[in-house]
């Protein structure tokens, strides 16, 4: 661990997404208890938040991993940082002077800048980590999220009932300005080749689909992706039926199950880092698919409370796997140039399968027992689990870098 934190960019990154986080933890409660004050709990302008957050994948993630491709990735993730912290701030004026419901426009701007950000973090990792510090750095990169699903509600919700939404606000412009001032300080990014001809846009996205469908670990990671989607968005608008149907405990409960994940999720992300170097990324992430289908299985069987946030607690400690391991099977087998696309690939193809799902989710609750619905995703995440087998007995192959790669961090 000691090794990885002396690397300049995984210490800037991790502290560029500590400010991230923060920032949006304080956002994101802020508008919810805010829409939820000011409309007396509207489900239609609650369900807003959601289509402002999931929407930019569907529209923008594939078009931003092509640009992302395209730019120079600190100085992307620097203007993403300054112009979300510009756009807060625009929110709060016109919130001051004009109408509250600008204050989606915040969280809309946001995710859909996220969508030209994240690609670029992944890039810098590929081109400045080295290979044996890859699932390293993507296991305290996801620590870093596990901490703040314990503590981002907690957080955003003291400052907004402490302070108010103006403040709130202020908040996330300004942790948005430190992340672009952490970015900033990092050296200048490689000037690609003079000599090298630009591409059209339309060009490079179809290039970027045909490096997917010729990349064999990409292509079962596609498919992994979409059975976990299927899998996860079936089951979680349900969580509050597991306390209110299968334990007689009140809504209010949830929490403590919620709570229960998160803390096994920054267990479980510590634990990865430990043990980052001696388990390949293929067999940790069939190890997470095959511990949250057993987890969901469970969970949809149990009526007892102990059990069911002892299961929530496996569940948390294993998910940190799927996430470890998908990132860093990605950086190791796709080359810089591509990790845009790639990125704009698979992230829609989970998010859309889960919002599937999750759509369907209240139907099927009428016509199935929470039984049933939770067998049927424990199910998806074994086929998740299938479809990664081919690579478990795959040898470890060198990490893939192009030209540019191995200028900027020769092995």
């Amino acid at each position: 661990m000691s090794g990885l934190l002396r690397n300049r960019y995984v210490r800037s990154i991790l502290l560029s997404g500590l400010f991230l986080q923060i920032g949006i933890w304080v956002r994101n409660f802020a508008i919810l208890l805010f829409i939820m004050e000011r409309t007396g709990g509207d489900a239609f302008a609650v369900s807003m938040i959601s289509v402002a957050e999931y929407a930019p994948i569907f529209l923008f993630s594939f078009l931003a991993g092509t640009f992302a491709d395209r730019w120079r990735p600190k100085r992307t993730m620097v203007w993403c940082d300054v112009l979300s912290a510009a756009s807060v701030l625009a929110v709060l004026v016109t919130f001051v002077f004009g109408t509250w419901k600008a204050v989606f426009f915040a969280t809309l701007i946001s995710a859909i800048l996220s969508q030209f950000s994240q690609p670029s973090g992944m890039k810098l990792f590929k081109l400045h980590v080295p290979a044996e510090q890859l699932q390293a750095g993507m296991s305290a990169y996801q620590t870093l999220f596990a901490l703040f699903m314990v503590l981002g509600p907690i957080m955003g919700t003291f400052v907004f009932q402490s302070f108010g939404l103006e403040v709130a606000m202020g908040i996330t412009a300004v942790a948005f300005l430190c992340s672009a001032a952490v970015l900033y300080s990092l050296p200048p990014d490689p000037m690609p080749e003079k000599n090298a001809e630009k591409s059209q846009l339309l060009e490079e996205m179809a290039s970027g689909l045909r490096y997917m469908k010729t990349n064999r670990v990409l292509s079962i990671l596609g498919f992994c992706f979409a059975a976990a989607g299927l899998g996860l968005g079936m089951i979680q608008p349900l969580g509050i039926f597991v306390v209110t149907e299968r334990l007689g405990l009140p809504k209010e409960s949830l929490q403590w199950l919620l709570t229960v994940q998160g803390v096994g999720m920054i267990v479980g992300g510590g634990l990865a880092m430990t043990f980052a170097k001696k388990i390949a990324p293929q067999r940790l992430l069939m190890i997470g698919l095959l511990g949250n289908a057993v987890a969901f299985s469970v969970m949809g069987i149990s009526t007892t409370q102990w059990l069911t946030l002892s299961i929530c607690l496996l569940g948390g400690l294993l998910l940190p796997c799927i996430h470890i391991g998908i990132n860093t099977l990605i950086m190791k087998h796709t080359e810089s140039a591509f990790i845009g696309r790639v990125n704009g690939i698979l992230t829609p193809l989970f998010t859309g399968s889960m919002v599937i799902t999750m759509s369907a989710a209240g139907v099927l609750k009428e016509h199935f027992s929470l039984l049933t619905i939770y067998q049927g995703s424990a199910i998806l995440f074994v086929i998740g689990m299938l479809f990664i087998l081919p690579l478990v007995r795959m040898p470890q192959e060198p990490l893939v870098r192009s030209q540019e790669e191995r200028q900027v961090a020769p092995e």
